[in-house]
């Protein structure tokens, strides 16, 4: 499940609002049939479907981009879904199938933005909240060997981000004004990237966190859409780099993979809920109480 999946049933998204259209984006199983020209999959492969069902490789078109799943076109929430052979990528065999289910949204958003914003050792990241992209991020950013800090509401959860490697924590409601710590907490300089998640309500903050040259991806709307006190001041006068990051393609979902396998990373799970109890998901993912990822699941 990710936030995505909410704006669509209220009808608010702003891209790829297809009615009616089965849901959820993301989704992992076994392949039960194939077709006579199918090359790269058999029967019984473990895969997950791709964000972009056509969105393959390079910038998309907006044809590409009106096949996102869940939204442009139907999604994963079925027992069984047929998509063309390039739609599809096979997982680590590490990872159970509601591990995998995790990893076609907000595990590609994460690296896309990390990895576009030339993410190196030794750099500092800030990541907001600890939702689905954020704690990829943290995950992915220590993969890189890079300085990770986050922010959450909540002091449990903020344990948790530690346990998982993050090397510094700030509580938004006890630090309003947060993009203060993180400027303490670089000496004054600025983070060098920024996984911006939140959207209007967070957008000005986390532009007074980045270092001067520093880069923001910008992927959410968790406080809704709008311009968040973006201006051209704000970006030139600090030489930044402002990137907008929806998902990425199925070349980026399997130089993940890679990077997933070879280090056996584990994707965060914080509930699974059974297919027949599927509202109860969405009412979960509504609380925003969820660390990581909730799942959905037919086992």
């Amino acid at each position: 499940m990710n936030y995505r999946e909410l704006v669509i049933l209220r009808g608010g998204y702003i891209r790829n609002q297809t009615i009616p259209v089965i849901p959820v984006s993301d989704g992992a199983g076994e392949v039960v049939s194939v077709g006579e020209n199918v090359t790269a999959f058999k029967i019984g492969d473990r895969v997950a479907g791709t964000f972009f069902r056509d969105w393959v490789t390079g910038i998309p078109t907006e044809k590409m981009m009106d096949t996102a799943l869940g939204g442009g076109i139907d999604g994963m929430l079925a027992n069984y879904v047929a998509r063309r052979e390039h739609a599809w990528v096979k997982i680590p065999e590490h990872l159970t199938y509601e591990e995998a289910a995790t990893l076609p949204c907000a595990a590609v958003t994460a690296w896309n933005s990390l990895v576009t914003g030339g993410l190196i050792a030794g750099q500092t990241i800030l990541t907001l909240g600890t939702g689905g992209v954020s704690i990829f991020a943290l995950q992915f950013a220590k993969l890189f060997g890079a300085r990770v800090i986050i922010t959450s509401s909540s002091d449990e959860k903020l344990e948790r981000a530690r346990a998982l490697g993050a090397d510094e924590t700030i509580n938004y409601h006890t630090n309003s004004e947060w993009q203060q710590k993180v400027r303490f907490l670089t000496n004054g300089l600025g983070v060098d990237q920024v996984v911006e998640v939140g959207g209007e309500g967070t957008l000005s903050r986390s532009l007074s966190s980045a270092r001067i040259g520093g880069y923001i991806g910008t992927i959410g709307v968790l406080t809704g859409f709008g311009s968040g006190g973006l201006t051209p001041a704000s970006v030139f006068f600090n030489h930044l780099r402002f990137q907008g990051i929806y998902v990425g393609s199925r070349e980026m979902f399997e130089a993940m993979i890679k990077a997933i396998a070879l280090h056996r990373l584990k994707p965060v799970i914080d509930q699974t809920i059974p297919f027949a109890e599927v509202k109860r998901a969405y009412e979960l993912l509504e609380q925003r109480k969820h660390f990581g990822k909730i799942v959905i699941s037919h086992s």
